[in-house]
C-alpha cells in the first residue's frame, strides 16, 4: 500500500483536495478529525490539556473549547510546543492504527493522511510520498478572513505562527497550487492521483 502524507498551511484548501482524492478512490484520513477525537471528553489527552492549561479551556458541556485554547497557544511558542507534545503522539498512534486497517482491506490501495503540522512534527517521514497544498499569500489571507471570526490582525498571526509555505514546498514530492480556484485544483489533483497510481 502506498502511504501518502498531505499537508499545507491554514486556509489553503487541504480539505477540498482531500475530498477529490476520496472521490478518485483513495482511502483518506483527515487529521483534524483525528486530533478532535484524541481530546474528546473522557480521554487522557483532554485530561492532560486541562492539567497544563486549566479548566477555563473547557466549554460548559465539558468539551474542549478550541477557540479559547487557540487564543492561548497562538501567542506563545512554548505553549504551542507543549500542546503539540500532548496531541501529536496520540494522533500518530490513531493514524498508524487506521493505516494498518486500510492495508488489510486493500494492500494495493493509496492511503492519504492529511495533517497541517506534518512537516513540523516530523510525521511526514512515515510516508512514502508527501503532497504539499499551497496558494498565493493574498488568497490564503482572504480565505481565512472569509471563514469569519477573526480580525485581519488575528488571521495574519495564525498564518505567521506556521512554517512559511515556501519552506513547506521544499519537502514536497508533489505540489498542488489552489490559487486559481476549484476547477484548476481538481485538474492538478487528478494529475497527482495518476502519478500515485503508477507507484502502487
Amino acid at each position: 500500500m502506498l502511504k501518502v502524507g498531505l499537508t499545507g498551511s491554514i486556509a489553503v484548501g487541504k480539505s477540498y483536495v482531500l475530498g477529490i482524492f476520496r472521490e478518485l478512490g483513495c482511502f483518506v484520513l483527515d487529521a483534524d478529525r483525528t486530533s478532535r477525537e484524541v481530546v474528546e471528553p473522557g480521554t487522557r489527552g483532554l485530561a492532560e490539556i486541562v492539567e497544563h492549561f486549566g479548566s477555563d479551556i473547557l466549554s460548559s458541556d465539558g468539551t474542549l473549547n478550541r477557540g479559547k485554547l487557540a487564543s492561548i497557544v497562538f501567542d506563545s511558542d512554548s505553549k504551542r510546543a507543549l500542546l503539540n507534545s500532548i496531541v501529536h503522539p496520540r494522533v500518530f498512534e490513531a493514524q498508524n492504527t487506521w493505516l494498518a486497517e486500510v492495508e488489510k482491506k486493500n494492500p494495493n490501495g493509496i492511503a492519504i493522511v492529511d495533517a497541517a503540522l506534518m512537516i513540523e512534527s516530523g510525521g511526514y517521514k512515515r510516508f512514502d510520498k508527501l503532497i504539499v497544498i499551497w496558494c498565493q499569500p493574498d488568497v490564503q489571507l482572504s480565505r481565512l478572513l472569509s471563514r469569519g471570526g477573526l480580525s485581519e490582525d488575528e488571521a495574519r498571526k495564525r498564518i505567521t505562527a506556521q512554517m512559511p509555505q515556501d519552506e513547506k514546498k521544499k519537502y514536497a514530492d508533489f505540489l498542488i497550487d489552489t490559487s486559481k480556484g476549484y476547477e484548476d485544483t481538481r485538474r492538478q489533483t487528478a494529475e497527482v492521483f495518476h502519478e500515485l497510481e503508477l507507484l502502487t
